[in-house]
């Protein structure tokens, strides 16, 4: 309302000014010129009030909508919205929506806009209150003044702005609608989880009753029927019992922990209850961003002897003491600077700490070797929850004697469960078939062993004596590098070249001055226009009517030209600019070494990718571009102004880990201690949001008073000069422009505040596209023969790497040579480099003395392409893609359960697969490539020993003529190795072929064996002798 009451007097004003006056009317001009200030006072003020509260009612709206998501990911299962989706939903969309607050009003407010103008208009023209009108009042000869002209002026000027934003606001509801119907569909799905709700400790000594029923991941579709757990009799497990569960791979194993802990749908039958507290140790592992410490206490609080006790039993002691800050040093992002027998440990502890009721353990030894698995099971399973209720899965045969009970699972049944005396008596059982496949592969070791052990007896008996004193002390060890996981961030203002490279990303900036020209000529048209019609309807008419409407229309037409110009070019460029700098940061982001995903979370990239990216796409260039055309214009009213009256002028700125891990928060029943947590965050991300807003009106409600009070003074120098001294059709035209000075003045300081905060998004993404890339992909001087390598020998020389130059180094000086067309394996302890190796030879981590030949090739002089993709490799983790799976490596008949076959679904991460599973598919496609070098890293790991079999039989087929690298924890799958690699600390300690070195009783491997046949043989010989 205050708005308008400017357009509404600037008749009476033009009229004042017109009218020769004494001291009587000298008085009304004062009153008109004080009534124009209180109503710009209080217009400003209470925009800027309205302005604030959309504001804060936008972060309030982010906030919950954000807390609404984040609790929703914490009830659904992985089967769910890839995680991606769901930060998107939070980054994107809730920031979206809370935006929309601030446009909201203006989808009622137009109407009401419109109404009023016309209003004025019709007080001002009669009954034709539009332009068209004041045209047709012209022709038929209706009489105009200056002052009635001016007030139509400035009733549309205030109508110019809400219509120029109508575009804006109809994408803006558009966009918003997309998000609300995104976060709805989110929100509105079911939880793809049935609760299964903690009863409390039970009077008598049950602890989980087992009901029949079935269970299946996929409940959506009806098509496929069969469940991917069936349990078909009704189970009790008493308190304090040990459950082993084993199978081979996708039998069922882990889904049937999931269908205790209730993380798996349940099709039909009873709920399975679970009686007292649970604590989850899943096989894929789940650390989180925070300290070693934090880890463990997992929300607890400390108890030092039990502390102790807990490292001690999971082999943590000697990890911690070799780490810089002990146990408070930081695990990165997903625990990316751990080894994997590192994490695994680590969320035993916290298990086990957590001093619950029932422990629920899938495969908890399948990433560490022999000796620290029997560590693990001897000091915790057997040791600190000797008294707690344990049900664990493991491909481990060694480890089930221990068991109360064995269920052994196939095709998603229950096929075996009793003791395990009983079940191997069954010789036609699974268990027998599994524990047959055992023998084999201990088998491979004896052979070995064969004659050495008739001459050497007493010596092995010997050596297996000395390991067993030594079994206290923990082996696993490891270097845990400190990588840097602070946000590289700027202070002060955004740099110039900040601004200087987003102007010129596109077309080397050639089409900025163009646009600013546009615009320039559009402001001088406009106000040309306006001048015109001011100066020709004065007292004393001096132009025809023609020639009024003419001029009129030809400053109108060629604005608007301009104008249409500016927005196309504008559109063009913010496009153009917008891909440019995103190709430049995917770019440089996928040509980035190995070391930067080391230290740089997931969820920084992905907020670079979606939240600055979508800044960029929608916001900057038109903040940005909004900014230049307030400043023109604004200069150019200050100039008009100062022209009339030019005596007075003299002036003038963050969550996907809980997600992935989700299941095992609710399985601790840290749901409350985890929402707190998000809360806090979130309230300190909103706090930030609110000053920065309170503080831009602030400094808008200061600078508006200050330009008010300017036109205030200018008011009443127009008021106080001789008739004679002024035009009044020109200082009507002064004051008319005059009114809208405020309103300009203060979207002026509010872009410039807004395009500083939002140019940090331009800052960030630019400092991806800044880093330090690998090698070339292809090096065209130095390109490899199509054939290459034809042989596969591969020659280290002297061979030194560390990951920086300020850590130790990792491979000190190794120099050997792996013949062509050999099986080569790689043993050693936790951080004695093996790894490394490997990276070496993928050139993930360039080496810093020495050098890597193959068949006289030095690797490091061509391309990365050229190089990896002559080499094959199964990683330690492995790694599925979303999409559909595509005889070998036993996937027939897992594939073959599923009715779409090769077309089954594969989630993000392969997260519907179980490890086990994975790794078959990983070996699958690595068979399928042909390479003639090819590294298995721990490749195995998950998977059972008759599976293993079966898979070391086909890489020998598969890969004759082949040189292969294995790097494995278990004897059996390098024993029938050409030769053997034993590596200790970064350096050699053997390399030979197995038989020689297992004739010497005290070599490096001939222990590792001893160890492996200590903890393996023992149990199986005292069972099927």
């Amino acid at each position: 309302m205050a708005s308008y009451i400017g357009p509404l007097l600037i008749t009476s004003f033009v009229d004042f000014l017109s009218r020769k006056h004494d001291g009587s009317s000298y008085k009304h001009g004062l009153v008109l010129a004080f009534i124009f200030f209180f109503s710009k006072t209080v217009e400003s003020l209470t925009q800027r009030l309205w302005y604030f509260g959309a504001h804060r009612i936008g972060i309030r709206v982010r906030a919950a909508l954000t807390v609404m998501i984040y609790k929703k990911s914490l009830s659904i299962k992985f089967v769910g919205p890839s995680n991606g989706k769901i930060i998107n939903l939070i980054n994107v969309d809730a920031e979206r929506i809370g935006d929309f607050c601030w446009y909201i009003h203006n989808v009622w407010l137009l109407p009401i806009q419109v109404f009023l103008a016309l209003l004025i208009l019709y007080k001002n023209l009669g009954a034709a209150p539009s332009l068209a009108a004041v045209f047709a009042t012209i022709m038929v000869m209706t009489p105009l003044t200056s002052g009635t002209v001016l007030s139509a002026v400035a009733t549309f000027r205030i109508l110019q702005d809400p219509i120029y934003n109508l575009p804006e606001l109809i994408s803006m509801i558009a966009q918003t609608k997309v998000s609300v119907d995104r976060i709805q569909e989110f929100l509105g799905e079911e939880d793809q989880r049935k609760f299964i709700l903690d009863h409390g400790p039970k009077a008598s000594d049950v602890a989980v009753e087992i009901e029949t029923g079935e269970y299946a991941w996929e409940t959506s579709n009806q098509t496929l029927k069969k469940p991917t757990i069936k349990i078909t009799e009704k189970m009790n497990i008493m308190k304090g019992y040990k459950i082993a569960v084993c199978g081979s791979v996708g039998s069922g194993k882990s889904s049937l922990l999931c269908s205790i802990l209730g993380e798996i749908p349940r099709i039909s039958g009873a709920v399975i209850k679970v009686y007292g507290k649970k604590a989850y140790v899943p096989q894929k592992s789940w650390v989180q961003t925070g300290t070693i410490r934090e880890n463990i206490l997992f929300g607890k609080g400390m108890n030092n002897t039990l502390y102790q006790n807990v490292l001690e039993a999971c082999a943590l002691n000697q990890d911690i003491e070799m780490w810089v800050n002990n146990d408070m040093t930081v695990v990165g992002e997903r625990g990316m600077n751990l080894s994997g027998g590192q994490k695994q440990r680590i969320q035993l502890a916290r298990a086990v700490y957590n001093d619950s009721d029932i422990y629920i353990l899938d495969d908890p030894f399948s990433a560490v070797d022999a000796h620290t698995g029997t560590h693990l099971f001897k000091k915790c399973l057997k040791g600190l929850l000797s008294q707690k209720t344990v049900i664990y899965a493991t491909h481990q045969l060694e480890f089930l004697d221990a068991a109360d009970l064995v269920l052994v699972m196939k095709d998603g049944l229950i096929v075996q469960s009793g003791k395990y005396e009983e079940l191997i008596a069954d010789s036609n059982g699974e268990l027998v078939r599994q524990i047959n496949a055992h023998r084999k592969s201990l088998d491979q070791v004896n052979a070995s062993q064969q004659d050495e052990s008739m001459t050497a007896g007493p010596c092995q008996i010997s050596q297996i004596e000395v390991i067993e004193e030594k079994d206290g002390e923990p082996i696993s060890s490891g270097k845990l590098f400190e990588k840097d996981q602070q946000e590289e961030t700027e202070t002060g203002r955004v740099k110039w070249s900040v601004y200087s490279t987003f102007v010129t990303a596109a077309y080397k900036g050639a089409l900025v001055p163009v646009i600013l020209l546009c615009q320039v000529f559009f402001q001088g048209l406009q106000m040309g226009s306006n001048y015109w019609i001011a100066w020709a309807t004065g007292e004393h008419r001096r132009v025809s009517k023609e020639q009024l409407i003419g001029i009129f229309i030809l400053l109108s037409g060629g604005s608007s030209i301009f104008i249409l110009g500016r927005a196309v070019l504008l559109a063009t460029i913010a496009v153009e600019t917008a891909q440019r700098l995103f190709l430049g940061m995917i770019t440089s982001v996928f040509r980035a070494p190995i070391s930067f995903f080391d230290s740089t979370p997931s969820s920084r990239i992905l907020s670079r990718s979606s939240t600055d990216q979508s800044t960029l796409d929608t916001d900057i260039p038109y903040r940005l571009a909004g900014l230049a055309f307030a400043l023109i214009q604004l200069f150019s009213i200050i100039i008009l102004m100062s022209h009339v009256a030019w005596q007075i002028f003299l002036l003038f700125l963050v969550i996907l880990e809980s997600i992935t891990g989700a299941a095992t928060i609710r399985c601790f029943s840290q749901e409350d201690r985890f929402m707190d947590k998000n809360l806090s965050l979130i309230d300190d991300y909103s706090r930030v949001a609110f000053h920065n807003s309170g503080t831009m009106e602030w400094l808008c409600v200061r600078i508006n008073f200050l330009f008010n009070f300017v036109f205030f003074l200018v008011l009443i120098i127009l008021v106080s000069l001789p008739r004679s001294a002024i035009d009044p059709s020109l200082a009507g035209l002064a004051a008319t422009y005059g009114l809208s000075l405020n309103v300009l003045q203060a979207w002026v300081i509010w872009n410039l505040c807004n395009v500083e905060n939002k140019m940090i998004s331009v800052e960030r993404v630019l400092q991806f596209t800044n880093i330090p890339s690998e090698a070339p992909l292809v090096i065209e001087d130095c390109r490899p023969k199509p054939e290459w390598p034809t042989e596969g020998k591969i020659e280290l020389e002297n061979l030194q790497v560390q990951y920086t130059p300020s850590l130790p180094m990792v491979l000190k000086g190794i120099t050997c040579t792996f013949p062509g067309e050999k099986k080569i394996g790689v043993v050693g302890r936790t951080g004695s480099g093996k790894s490394t190796l490997i990276q070496a030879l993928f050139r993930v981590v360039e080496p810093s003395g020495g050098r890597i030949m193959i068949d006289g090739l030095d690797i490091s002089t061509i391309g990365l392409q050229d190089l990896r993709s002559r080499l094959g490799i199964i990683p330690q983790d492995p790694t599925l893609f979303q999409g559909t799976v595509l005889k070998k490596c036993r996937l027939a008949d897992i594939v073959r359960q599923d009715q779409r076959l090769l077309d089954a679904p594969v989630a993000e991460d392969g997260e519907n697969w179980s490890v086990g599973q994975r790794q078959l598919v990983c070996l699958a496609r690595v068979l399928l490539k042909k390479r003639r070098i090819l590294v298995l890293d721990e490749a195995t790991a998950s998977i059972d020993t008759a599976t293993d079999n079966v898979i070391q039989e086909t890489i020998r087929e598969e890969t004759n003529g082949c040189t292969v690298i294995t790097v494995a924890h278990r004897i059996p799958t390098v024993i029938d190795n050409d030769l053997v690699l034993v590596l200790d600390k970064g350096q050699i300690v053997e390399y030979d072929r197995p038989g020689i070195l297992l004739e010497d009783n005290s070599s490096s491997f001939s222990k590792l064996v001893a160890e492996f046949l200590r903890s393996s043989k023992s149990n199986h010989h005292k069972n099927l002798s």
